[in-house]
Formats: C-alpha cells, sequence, structure tokens
C-alpha cells in the first residue's frame, strides 16, 4: 500500500512541479481576488447597509435555518449554565492553561522606555491598549475553547477592559432537513468566558460576523480591533475591513507545520506532530530532510500512526493533497526551502536547535527539539497559537500583547526650541512649500523672545 504522504526529490533538482505546485495552493488562500472575494465584499456591504436584518439572512443560508435575531447575543443564563456544568478537572487544567499564557504575555509586556533628549527635545514613546476588541473564535466540527484563551489572555494583559471584547462564535452547521435537538455553540467556551470575565459572545461567524464587528448591527457593538482566526471568508473579511478598524495583520487560515528533522529525531515524535496539524481540516504538513533514509522512517511512522488516530481520513487526504516530505541537499537548503514556505509552525527536530534557529528568518512559531510538540503551543505553553499561515509569517507575527497595544511617540521641549532648532524646522518647511508649518516653529522663538525682554 503506497504512503498517504508524497516524498519529492529536491536535491538534484532546480525546480520541481508537484512542490511548487503545493506552495502556489499554500499562497493562493490569502488572495482578493476571485470568486470568493467577490462574495465577502457582498456579505461586508449587506451587513453594513441592513445590520441584523443580514446577519440573520446569511446565518440562516450558511449555518442554521431556524436562526433568529434573538440567537445572535448570548443571554446571562446561559453563562451560568455552562460554568455550572464545567467539569472540575477540565476547569483545572483551563486554568493553569491560563495562567500559563498570561505570565508569558505578562513577561513580554513591553514597557515605555525613559524619554531621550535630542536637540532639545524629549523624546518618548508610550503604550496604550485599544478601547475595545472583538474575537473570532471558531465553531463547527472542533470545540476551539483554546483559541478563546490565546486571544483574550493577550488583549487582557495588554489592558483592554474584558467588558469590551467581543467574542463571535457560531455554532454547528445545521442542515433544513437535521433532526434532533438543535445543537447550540460549545458551553465549555461560555464557561471559559466567564472564568476571564468576558459578558459579550455572539453566536455568529464567518464574514458577517466580522463584518457586524467592524460596523456595528442592532446588536452586535462596533469594535476597535479586530483579531482571531477562521475560515477563508472571516479572513478574507478581515483584510476588507482593515482601515474601518484595526486588525491583527494576520492570515490565519489552514493549519501548517514545517519540520526539519535529521538522524537524531525521533520518528514517533516526528510523525505525530505531523499528524496532529493534518488533523484540522485542512492541515498543511512538510517534513525537510537532508537523509532519504530519515525521510522515509517518519513516513512509515506516520502510516503506522494513521490507523490509531480517530480522524484518519481527514488526516490522509491532508496528507496526500497539501503536504510532503521534501529531501534537500543539506542544511542550507533546509533553511531556505522553510523560510519559503514560512509556515504557522515551524519544528526543528535536530540535533543543535537552537543553532538551527539562529540560521531562519520566517515562521508564526518555532518548536525546538522533538520533546517539544506543536500541541503545547495549541494549547498550554504560553505563546498564542493564532499565527500567519499561507506564507504570510514572511512579514506578519502571531497574535500577543503586542496586537492589542498602540503605540505613539512623545515630544515635548521643556525649555522650549532651540534657536538652531527653530531655523532647521523653518527652513525644511519652507523648501517644501509649507509656510504655516515654518511659521509654527519661528513664532514660538519670537515667543520667547518677547517674553525674555518683558
Amino acid at each position: 500500500m503506497a504512503s498517504a504522504f508524497p516524498i519529492l526529490d529536491l536535491s538534484t533538482v532546480s525546480g520541481h512541479a508537484d512542490f511548487e505546485a503545493r506552495m502556489a495552493r499554500l499562497r493562493g488562500t490569502t488572495s482578493l481576488a476571485g470568486d470568493v472575494a467577490t462574495t465577502v465584499a457582498d456579505i461586508i456591504e449587506q451587513v453594513r447597509m441592513r445590520g441584523d436584518e443580514a446577519v440573520v439572512e446569511l446565518m440562516r443560508k450558511f449555518t442554521d435555518p431556524g436562526f433568529g435575531v434573538g440567537s445572535i447575543r448570548v443571554a446571562a443564563a446561559d453563562f451560568d449554565a455552562a460554568e455550572a456544568s464545567l467539569d472540575p478537572a477540565l476547569r483545572e487544567s483551563i486554568e493553569n492553561a491560563i495562567a500559563n499564557v498570561r505570565a508569558y504575555q505578562r513577561h513580554i509586556l513591553p514597557e515605555d522606555v525613559p524619554p531621550v533628549t535630542i536637540e532639545g527635545a524629549e523624546l518618548g514613546l508610550r503604550h496604550a491598549p485599544v478601547a475595545s476588541a472583538g474575537l473570532t473564535v471558531p465553531g463547527g466540527a472542533a470545540v476551539l475553547f483554546s483559541t478563546l484563551i490565546m486571544l483574550a489572555v493577550p488583549a487582557l494583559v495588554a489592558g483592554v477592559d474584558p467588558r469590551k471584547i467581543r467574542i463571535v462564535n457560531p455554532p454547528p452547521t445545521r442542515k433544513p432537513d437535521d433532526e434532533g435537538e438543535v445543537r447550540d455553540i460549545s458551553p465549555v467556551v461560555l464557561a471559559t468566558c466567564r472564568m476571564l470575565g468576558i459578558e459579550t459572545v455572539y453566536r455568529i461567524g464567518g464574514a458577517q460576523a466580522v463584518a457586524a464587528l467592524a460596523y456595528g448591527t442592532e446588536t452586535v457593538e462596533a469594535v476597535d480591533l479586530i483579531a482571531g482566526p477562521g475560515n477563508v471568508y472571516g479572513q478574507l473579511a478581515k483584510q476588507m475591513v482593515a482601515g474601518v478598524v484595526g486588525t491583527d495583520g494576520g492570515f490565519y487560515g489552514p493549519s501548517e507545520i514545517v519540520t526539519i528533522a535529521d538522524e537524531t529525531a525521533d520518528p514517533a515524535c516526528v510523525a505525530s506532530d505531523l499528524i496532529a496539524q493534518a488533523e484540522h481540516d485542512p492541515g498543511k504538513c512538510f517534513l525537510i530532510c537532508w537523509s532519504l533514509d530519515v525521510a522515509k522512517g517518519i513516513v512509515a511512522e506516520v502510516d503506522r500512526q494513521l490507523g490509531e488516530r480517530g480522524r484518519s481520513e481527514i488526516i490522509e487526504r491532508a496528507l496526500a493533497s497539501d503536504s510532503a516530505g521534501v529531501i534537500v541537499s543539506g542544511e542550507d537548503q533546509a533553511v531556505e526551502i522553510a523560510d519559503r514556505i514560512a509556515a504557522e509552525h515551524v519544528n526543528l527536530a535536530v540535533h543543535d536547535p537552537e543553532r538551527l534557529l539562529d540560521q531562519l528568518r520566517n515562521g508564526g512559531e518555532f518548536f525546538l527539539g522533538d520533546q517539544s510538540p506543536v500541541a503545547t503551543g495549541d494549547y498550554y505553553a504560553g505563546p498564542s497559537h493564532c499565527l500567519p499561515t499561507g506564507t504570510t509569517a514572511r512579514f506578519a507575527s502571531g497574535v500577543s500583547v503586542y496586537t492589542f497595544l498602540k503605540r505613539s511617540g512623545t515630544v515635548y521641549y521643556r525649555a522650549g526650541m532651540p534657536a538652531h532648532v527653530i531655523e532647521d524646522v523653518a527652513r525644511l518647511a519652507e523648501a517644501e512649500g509649507l509656510d504655516a508649518h515654518a511659521a509654527s516653529a519661528r513664532i514660538r522663538g519670537r515667543a520667547r523672545k518677547e517674553k525674555k525682554s518683558s
């Protein structure tokens, strides 16, 4: 039986058509052109113009035929019931995860630096949190309360008031002919909100949720910044409303991993990480080795473990279609290929991962050694798991406390502008033809002279 995970040899060729096709699919998810982008633009306009009415229509079309205006906002009683139903052991694990993420985000929280004096001006930098934030927590097949933690805790540490944090989390999709009890959003999500002090959750998702957060509706309160992952519709919507509101600046699409492995790597550990990311529907997984034997050993372990996983069909499809083992000529080419992929997660299962890390430029988050599974980043370690995908780690960063902070410079001429500074500023302004700017500097020189003479 052939492996579900193809191995492509790039070590002796300048280009490989199969690999380039996979790269093209990886990059293509972020495009603002095409039918999906046209649909998203239409959804945004509908919500902007018609508010709740459009949100309800779109939720009925895409998610639940029985959706109504009263379904949009979660009631306080639902939070109470969710908190009461939470398993105590799970509560403890959630509390531990929250504590770890909070400790890490506090550790990286930037401090305002002391001002530096240049040409008579005291120049500083201050940080201030956004006043309100909308966080997109995916729903559907998986209950991703971990994403709520990874978005909300950085916002809270940054200083965003929990009463000004809005969560959007859609219920599972329901077809018109579905029978039985209507499924709601996860009570674990609601209980986690209560643990974080968050009071506002909307049962909406996709592009319509992003549009509602950006423009506001009769029920949904508009926010200053939107952050979080979601399907391609939601991610394209974030790009389209950027400027109306702030966004996290990343494209958080299908999950990705690149693992660079050498002969010291434990095949079982490496294979388990590849399978774990393929478990996302879809997941995009790349294994990079300069030893064919190492790659074959890991792929064999992938095939062995596949049959033990509950979502094996999804995993196998992801490994066959958008994933690959890549054979390279050596460490230098491994770095080159990994930086091209610019993956969400980069696992360095090599003898000296810290040395290799120094050579890499692109990646949403790096996991050093084969004993640092990506799942710890997904749930527990501390850095947020909301990370750039689709090769956008070339220029974008993951969600962190920085996402929810604004930076502002400060200028203070405590003793007034020195005479030579006044003339420099005025001369520069006049060279651009902006005489009012020049006058605003010179008037301060005249005022100071008048003050001294009086």
